[in-house]
């Protein structure tokens, strides 16, 4: 029984995966976050293992990814390269091999345009870390997919495009429930999209920031 390891999964597209997982697969669960007394209702499930730590703590990031056959990352934040080394060098150590997980729009300086300027005015602070990330990644000999959401609603659909680095982003905003559902399907296929970046935008949402702003 293939083992799912999500890391921040107190992170609402986390929370999202973890559902369907548990409700549309016969999968596994290791569920890795800060104070993993969130999560208490899952507690019981047997299909569950909930881990309260630090993913900067390498040595317990490792222990807890021991059955894990595939890790999905939900992590984000203004160290998230930090975070992420960590990741990777407690993979490294167990020989876990496939890693997705969530990026940003812009961490390849792929979106143009008005919608460019305005996304780097908005979370400039944060991009250095996930052009690192990337980077890291990339670099690391691991199988990845790294996934780029437009910015995030809470619309209730599943409603997306998945475009490359070379498509740029066509797209200004895209549903967790979207994301969450991309992320479920290259795990239940995982040797689909391997070693790419993918964009996920709604279609038709095109314009110089997202339809609220």
């Amino acid at each position: 029984m293939t083992n799912v390891m999500i890391l921040g999964a107190h992170g609402a597209m986390a929370q999202i995966l973890t559902t369907r997982l548990l409700n549309e697969t016969d999968v596994t669960l290791t569920l890795f976050l800060r104070k993993a007394s969130r999560l208490l209702p899952l507690a019981s499930n047997p299909r569950v293992t909930l881990i309260d730590g630090d993913v900067h703590d390498t040595a317990v990031v490792a222990h807890a990814m021991a059955d894990a056959d595939i890790v999905y990352s939900n992590l984000g934040g203004e160290d998230l390269d930090a975070q992420t080394q960590s990741v990777v060098d407690a993979m490294q150590q167990t020989g876990k091999q496939r890693l997705i997980y969530i990026s940003s729009l812009g961490a390849h300086n792929e979106v143009t345009g008005k919608f460019g300027e305005w996304n780097e005015q908005m979370i400039g602070a944060y991009l250095p870390a996930f052009r690192k990330t990337s980077d890291l990644v990339e670099k690391s000999g691991l199988t990845f997919t790294e996934i780029r959401p437009a910015w995030l609603t809470d619309n209730d659909e599943v409603d997306y495009e998945v475009e490359t680095l070379a498509d740029g982003f066509k797209g200004t905003e895209v549903s967790r429930q979207s994301v969450a559902d991309f992320a479920f399907k290259v795990i239940n296929d995982p040797s689909t999209y391997e070693n790419v970046s993918v964009g996920l935008d709604k279609a038709g949402t095109a314009g110089d920031k997202p339809s609220w702003y």
